[in-house]
């Protein structure tokens, strides 16, 4: 009988370099072209750590997952510069929500150090966005600053996360496998839709994993795919296979600027702007929420209320009914609490910061965009009558930079806990 391979301790793997990755394809549904690789870490061979899961699972009992990320990330870099002999080449790696959240420089410091012919393709979970969507969006920016593109995985699994991908706005956008199996049912078809409007929209690419058939094949181009990865095509080796460069279609694309601005700031002088009262303005709110609660693939609702004050006993009930419809609501101000009302995600605002002097209501999600942006003038007469300059738009792309600059002032969960 042969002795089972010697199992090392995880610490001495760690140590020890001795785990590796296997690269499986992404290929062009279309063409049959490879034009990429995802890295996928592996143990010693014949060992329990063989198992991805097993490694993960370790780490975090230890608490060295992010030493973990960083020791993958090492090996499929190396691994990739060494087969690409300088050959452009695009890498896909996997990172967990937590290490993008909170130990964002141990990515960072690997791809510093990567080969300028590598592009790098970081995916993240659907299932860290609801978590912490300001943490995801500020990590996603900074791997984005680095000239990494960002793939959001697993879209499907939870289809009120739909709602998210146009605020990630991710360059790639991979369908979660179980979806090639349910092609014919209403939520997979809505699931595609809401990716395919998406991908339109921004030129993202379509991913549809689990591909073992040529019928699987049709079934991802029916779902809207523009790559396919699955065993098909092999179920990933240590090297290599011949590859057709492709840079160009995952290149990052940085949110930049509207991070930093405010919505109203957005609009510029291509947008007319009228001067109303509040009153006359309130039913246009309620409007956009009413808007939100009914949409059948559930937007985000983010709003902006000056200061806490205007968070008045109403506004809390709405809110609580809309946090228990949508996907995510955020409600930004001076004196906004962290939990301004059940479900409801709160800021607080520096009285310095322009948004303090502004009102604003945005609903976006996948087939949804609207917002109404107000500036306060100031009045000092009843709360009613106080009069705002405002524009309501139903521009996507405005709408999305206005979703953008208020979520870039959330205080991501790492720091608000």
């Amino acid at each position: 009988m042969r002795a089972a391979p010697f199992a090392p301790s995880f610490g001495d793997l760690l140590r020890d370099g001795g785990l590796h990755c296997v690269f499986q394809p992404f290929v062009d549904v279309d063409t049959g072209a490879v034009v990429g690789f995802e890295a996928l870490l592996r143990g010693p061979a014949g060992t329990a750590w063989q198992s991805p899961l097993a490694l993960l699972d370790a780490a975090r009992s230890a608490g060295r997952l992010a030493d973990l990320e960083r020791a993958s990330l090492t090996a499929a870099l190396t691994t990739v510069a060494r087969e690409s002999a300088g050959r452009p080449v695009t890498l896909f790696v996997n990172l967990e929500p937590s290490t993008l959240t909170r130990r964002l420089d141990v990515v960072l410091d690997a791809v510093a150090d990567r080969p300028a012919h590598v592009t790098v393709v970081v995916e993240i979970t659907e299932r860290a966005l609801a978590d912490d969507l300001a943490g995801v969006l500020a990590g996603a920016e900074r791997l984005r600053e680095a000239g990494c593109a960002i793939a959001l995985d697993d879209v499907g699994v939870h289809p009120e996360s739909l709602a998210f991908i146009p605020l990630v706005r991710p360059e790639v956008v991979k369908l979660d496998l179980k979806l090639l199996r349910t092609v014919k049912d209403p939520a997979t078809v809505t699931v595609a839709g809401a990716v395919r409007a998406y991908a339109e929209q921004v030129g993202a690419e379509v991913v549809a994993e689990g591909i073992e058939t040529p019928e699987d094949l049709i079934r991802a181009q029916v779902l809207g795919a523009t790559l396919g990865q699955g065993w098909l095509w092999g179920r990933g080796a240590r090297n290599l296979v011949p590859w057709t460069s492709a840079p160009e279609r995952f290149a990052a694309r940085p949110i930049g600027t509207a991070l930093r601005t405010t919505p109203y700031q957005l609009i510029g002088s291509c947008r007319r702007i009228r001067l109303a009262p509040k009153h006359l303005l309130v039913p246009v709110s309620k409007t956009l929420e009413l808007m939100a609660s009914q949409e059948t693939v559930r937007p985000v609702l983010l709003a902006a209320f000056e200061h806490a004050r205007f968070f008045r006993p109403s506004t809390v009930r709405r809110f609580t009914d809309l946090a228990a419809r949508l996907p995510f609501v955020g409600a930004l101000g001076v004196d906004m609490p962290a939990a301004p009302a059940p479900g409801v995600r709160g800021s607080h605002l520096d009285p310095t910061d322009p948004l303090a002097s502004e009102w604003t209501v945005v609903v976006l999600g996948a087939h949804t965009a609207a917002a109404l942006m107000a500036r306060d003038l100031g009045d000092t007469g009843p709360d009613a009558d106080r009069q705002f300059e405002f524009v309501v738009s139903y521009d996507r792309t405005i709408v999305t930079a206005a979703a953008h600059s208020m979520i870039g002032r959330l205080t991501p969960e790492t720091s608000a806990g």
